[in-house]
């Protein structure tokens, strides 16, 4: 990448900050180390910037450790660039926007898509022939499909968000969206103004998956007993600045089945189109039954096959976008200006991706932005495990905070709504002092039945 060294690595697994570490330095990208903490890493003067790319289920915590540490004088920087998506949910995301704005950082939201060279020159181009002389584009259509993630958490509904919705279709809307924006307007010319949505779990809730899925990712993804959706569409109705109708269409998969990952997009006005699709790729190879070998994604991400006709993909970095899109972020964050790809466009696709999960939830067009929508969970996001649950939902807390805000919780359970822990397990079950509850963990959170989810 132009212009920056990759300096430091922190991960809660230290055996993997040192891979990373060591790989940086391999592939003389910069004199990376490993670091034992955020904090510690951000002490560091030759770190000017940070890319957030941990888990979705730790976001928050990551950010208020982040934060906390400029707040505080424990170090300086100059931005962060966070990976899609923003969070979880629109509540979390919105802590995440009130977060960077608390630091006073730069910052930008990592949607590589936007950044491929395809969609880079084919919007410009677009834009300036077709839209000049014949009128705006009207539909743009995204897809991103593939078999499955290859990290068991992103399979867990409660710490990934949902399923594929959560997890793909945040590139779709926002690519989408892009593509229909005018170069050089801002995000607001166009005003989504209705959301509708379908999820289903196809392929990896059938009893032969569920077993495999169980023997690739470990016995905690049960998607017999706790599915999340392996599929999603949804729809995005917006309106431009003439009040002309214009539209998206989303569609992500967990359970597609062909070479590999297929991005795909198009893009239709009144007189032209636009038509991307990375699995027609320049170099295809053969191999016949005869060639026989061990698996492996040498010739597309996720890939499914080694023999036959099979498309090759000769640089991911930038036929899907990461060189573009660090570059970019990269060149904001030297001359200290704002990237247009930003926190509060990752709140926005949060805010669709949400709406779309309560139109197929509730099976109905959603008008957006719906009042309770900075309340809203998935169902496929909600804790069924209660230690999980009260573990995961104060996360970043120490023992006194978890207590103290354990009494204060809206909590829910067996449909019914309670305030507090203790009202939900009666006042002489709550540990009477936080090293209780630090003791007790196991017995109180086992009091909490089955079905239950907390919302701050």
């Amino acid at each position: 990448m132009r212009d920056a060294d990759v300096r430091g690595v922190w991960s809660p697994n230290a055996e993997h900050a040192e891979e990373a570490a060591a790989l940086a330095r391999s592939l003389r990208v910069g004199d990376a180390k490993a670091f034992n903490s955020i904090e510690e890493m951000i002490a560091d003067p030759s770190i000017d910037c940070i890319w957030l790319c941990g888990p979705n289920h730790m976001r928050i915590e990551n950010m208020e450790a982040i934060v906390h540490a400029v707040t505080t004088g424990k170090g300086q920087l100059v931005g962060i660039a966070c990976e899609k998506p923003l969070a979880r949910n629109v509540g979390e995301a919105k802590r995440v926007v009130e977060l960077v704005e608390k630091s006073g950082l730069l910052h930008g939201y990592l949607e590589n898509q936007l950044y491929t060279p395809a969609i880079q020159r084919g919007r410009a181009l677009i834009w300036a022939r077709g839209a000049a002389l014949t009128g705006r584009p009207y539909l743009a259509r995204a897809a991103e499909e593939h078999s499955g993630p290859h990290m068991p958490w992103f399979w867990q509904g409660e710490l990934q968000g949902g399923g594929v919705l959560n997890d793909m279709m945040c590139h779709s809307v926002e690519v989408a969206r892009y593509l229909l924006t005018e170069p050089g307007k801002p995000r607001a010319s166009i005003r989504p103004v209705a959301v509708s949505a379908q999820i289903a779990s196809l392929k990896w809730s059938r009893p032969e998956y569920v077993e495999r899925l169980k023997q690739m990712m470990g016995s905690a993804v049960d998607y017999a007993h706790k599915p999340s959706e392996d599929f999603a569409r949804a729809t995005v109705n917006y309106v431009d600045e003439q009040g002309h109708p214009i539209i998206v269409e989303a569609t992500t998969s967990w359970s597609f089945v062909g070479a590999g990952l297929r991005l795909s997009q198009e893009l239709l006005g009144p007189e032209y189109s636009l038509s991307i699709n990375t699995l027609d790729s320049g170099l295809k190879l053969f191999f016949s039954r005869e060639v026989k070998g061990a698996a492996g994604e040498d010739l597309v991400e996720k890939q499914n096959a080694e023999q036959g006709l099979m498309p090759v993909v000769a640089n991911e970095e930038s036929d899907y976008g990461y060189e573009g899109e660090n570059r970019y972020f990269v060149s904001c964050f030297l001359e200290g200006k704002q990237p247009e790809e930003s926190f509060y466009d990752g709140l926005e696709v949060s805010e669709l991706l949400m709406a779309a999960y309560m139109s197929a939830e509730q099976g109905r067009v959603i008008n957006f932005r719906p009042k309770e929508l900075d309340s809203f969970v998935p169902a496929r996001s909600r804790m069924s495990d209660p230690l999980s649950a009260f573990d995961l939902i104060l996360t970043g807390m120490n023992v006194l905070q978890k207590f103290e805000l354990g009494k204060q919780l809206l909590i829910f359970g067996d449909g019914k709504q309670y305030s507090g822990a203790p009202a939900l397990l009666g006042d002489n079950e709550w540990p009477s002092s936080p090293s209780d509850l630090l003791n007790e963990r196991s017995r109180v959170c086992s009091k909490l039945r089955n079905g239950l989810y907390v919302l701050v």
